[in-house]
C-alpha cells in the first residue's frame, strides 16, 4: 500500500493548510508527481510483461517451471525462490523506504517487477495470447477509470480503508485455504471478491497517493514516495488483472 499519510481529499487540505493563492503551484507540482507515479507503474508493467513473455516462450521456462507427475505445472527450486522473493522486496521497501537512498529503492522496485514477471508467465502458459490481450485491455480501461475517480472525487475515501484492509486479509486467508481445497465454487467467490476489492483499492490508493504529495512535496522523500505509490498502483493493477483472467481468460487446449 502507499505510505501512510493524511487521507483527506486534497481540496480540503488546501483550505486547512494553504491559502488559495498557493493552490496553483501545488497543482503543477501534483500533476508532475502523479505523472512520475504513473510512469514508474507503467514501466513496471512493461518490464513484468516482457519478463513473462521471455520466460514463457524461451528455454528459461525450464529454469522456473516443471511438469509434475499429475501433469500439472509446478515450480522448480529456483522458481519457488522467484515466487517468494517479491514478498521480501515489498517488505524491505515498505519498512525501509524512509532510510533507503532513492537509487536503492529504484533498484528494489525494478527487481520486484522483474520477479513478478516470472510469476505472471504462468498466465501465458495457461491462457491464450488473445484472451490475455483482451483482459489486459479491459483491466487497463477499468483501472484508468477507477484511478481517475480516486484522483478527482471530493469524497473522502479514507473511511473505506479499514474495510478494504480487512477484506484483503480475508482474501489472503481464503486463497491459502483454496490452495488445499481446490474448489471451483470457492475460486469463483474469491475471484469475484478480488475484482471488487482491488477495484476499490485502486480508487482508494490513488487518493492516498494524491494526499501524500502535500506531506512530501519539496522534500527528499518526494521521489521515494512516488516509487512507493507506483508499487501500490502496480499491485492493484496486477491483482485486478489476475482475478479478471479467472472470469474472462480462455485456457489453452
Amino acid at each position: 500500500m502507499a505510505i501512510e499519510t493524511d487521507r483527506r481529499p486534497l481540496g480540503r487540505a488546501y483550505d486547512a493548510t494553504l491559502g488559495r493563492a498557493d493552490a496553483a503551484p501545488i497543482d503543477v507540482g501534483l500533476r508532475q508527481y502523479m505523472l512520475r507515479v504513473y510512469n514508474y507503474m507503467a514501466s513496471g508493467l512493461f518490464l513484468s510483461g516482457f519478463v513473462a513473455l521471455m520466460v514463457a516462450n524461451t528455454g528459461a521456462r525450464d529454469i522456473f517451471f516443471q511438469v509434475n507427475e499429475a501433469g500439472r505445472l509446478g515450480y522448480t527450486g529456483v522458481g519457488l525462490v522467484a515466487m517468494f522473493a517479491p514478498i521480501g522486496l515489498i517488505l524491505a521497501m515498505s519498512f525501509g523506504a524512509k532510510r533507503m537512498k532513492t537509487t536503492t529503492l529504484q533498484a528494489c522496485y525494478w527487481a520486484f517487477v522483474a520477479l513478478m514477471g516470472v510469476g505472471l508467465s504462468v498466465l501465458a502458459l495457461v491462457y491464450t495470447g488473445a484472451s490475455i490481450a483482451r483482459v489486459f485491455f479491459i483491466t487497463a480501461t477499468s483501472f484508468g477509470a477507477l484511478s481517475l475517480y480516486g484522483y478527482t472525487t471530493k469524497r473522502d475515501l479514507s473511511a473505506f480503508g479499514t474495510f478494504l484492509f480487512m477484506g484483503l486479509i480475508g482474501l489472503l486467508i481464503a486463497s491459502v485455504v483454496q490452495m488445499f481445497m481446490q474448489s471451483a465454487a470457492m475460486q469463483f467467490v474469491i475471484s469475484a471478491v478480488g475484482v471488487l476489492l482491488f477495484a476499490g483499492l485502486t480508487a482508494y490508493d490513488t487518493q492516498s497517493i494524491k494526499n501524500q504529495y502535500l506531506t512530501v512535496r519539496g522534500s527528499t522523500m518526494e521521489d521515494s514516495s512516488a516509487i512507493m505509490g507506483a508499487v501500490a498502483l502496480y499491485l492493484d493493477f496486477i491483482n485486478l488483472f489476475q482475478f479478471l483472467m479467472h472470469f474472462l481468460g480462455v485456457r489453452r487446449d
